[in-house]
């Protein structure tokens, strides 16, 4: 028992002396996994380009949601305002409220 509280000591001490790049080979350690998107445009997928792939990777959005919404900017000329989303069937305000900060619309005319 002794053993390993010392083992302990001596990894916590070499750890916060500023000794953890040791543990990666002198580098940083990797940077926590990020639950965020990360696209083009300020990360932000645009309801009037994106392509299935893209609306289907997005929370709450399933290939059919994306087949939907795919459909609605085509039978509508584009999404023209984000409120927009909750006229698709299968969203409802809740997951419009969690899409709202990923999502954005741009001019339907440059698609």
């Amino acid at each position: 028992m002794r053993r390993l509280m010392v083992g302990l000591a001596v990894c916590c001490t070499v750890l916060s002396a500023g000794g953890g790049g040791a543990a990666w080979g002198g580098q940083d350690p990797p940077a926590e996994p990020t639950t965020e998107r990360t696209m083009p445009d300020a990360g932000l997928v645009d309801l009037n380009r994106a392509t299935l792939a893209e609306l289907d990777t997005l929370p709450g959005v399933g290939p059919r949601t994306a087949q939907r919404i795919v459909e609605y900017r085509e039978e509508n000329g584009g999404f023209t305002r984000l409120e927009e989303l909750m006229n698709v069937r299968g969203i409802g305000e809740r997951t419009f409220l969690r899409l709202k900060p990923l999502v954005t619309v741009g001019s339907p005319d440059e698609r």
